[in-house]
């Protein structure tokens, strides 16, 4: 029988090497990789492949849901489990629009996490204790959706879709503190440009304004404090 190929991807050290040293001891898993950023998350995963990446949301450069999306825009087969110390409905909902497989709390006991690995290799969607298959994920969704959102659901679909790249990088900007006149001129492009990406951010995250937009990206981990203070 094949084992269990796994990439593990996390910043911190010592919860790292806690990671591998559970997955080295169940004898269907193979650990054939590790990383600490997000960057190195998608050149691992375009090489090796694994069936399963472990992936931290709070990751220096590129964060685990914007390495997650882009895996997904390339076809990735790897059932990706996101790993996060951030746990409310709005992240919840953001990683699996972004394609995760799994969201999962940092406190989780090695033999629930190493059962949900092999569950989402077999193609289920897990949270918590629930498992779910893809048309069981979209309907649980649609629920959170509009339980987090009343005052959104002619467009609850695009309120919690995760943000584009080039939206997380300016909110990046944002949370260091730049005009939308400074984040233009740092990228190369026009201020109605950056205007507009304010503009559905906003709309995106649900906020009414560049501060609550800040704090949400620090309270979620996308963002990562000592990066907006460069």
């Amino acid at each position: 029988m094949d084992k269990i190929t796994v990439l593990v991807i996390d910043d911190h050290p010592v919860f790292r090497q806690g990671l591998l040293d559970v997955l080295r001891g169940e004898p269907d898993i193979e650990v054939v990789g590790e990383g600490s950023n997000g960057q190195e998350a998608l050149e691992l995963a375009r090489k090796l492949l694994p069936d399963a990446i472990l992936l931290d949301v709070n990751l220096p450069g590129l964060n685990g849901l914007q390495v997650t999306r882009q895996l997904r825009s390339e076809r990735s087969s790897s059932a990706v489990v996101v790993l996060t110390a951030y746990d409310d409905v709005e992240q919840v909902l953001h990683a699996f629009r972004a394609g995760c497989s799994a969201y999962c709390s940092k406190e989780i006991t090695p033999r629930k996490l190493t059962q949900i690995l092999r569950q989402v290799v077999q193609g289920h969607y897990v949270l918590g204790d629930q498992v779910f298959d893809r048309e069981g994920l979209e309907a649980w969704m649609e629920r959170g959706v509009e339980r987090a959102s009343r005052s959104y659901l002619d467009d609850s679909r695009e309120a919690f879709s995760p943000l584009s790249p080039r939206e997380m990088e300016i909110l990046q900007f944002v949370t260091r503190g730049l005009s939308n006149k400074e984040i233009a001129a740092s990228l190369g492009i026009s201020h109605q440009t950056v205007k507009n990406h304010m503009t559905a951010i906003l709309h995106k995250l649900n906020v009414e304004d560049r501060t609550q937009a800040a704090v949400y990206a620090l309270r979620h981990g996308w963002v990562r404090l000592q990066e907006s203070e460069k």
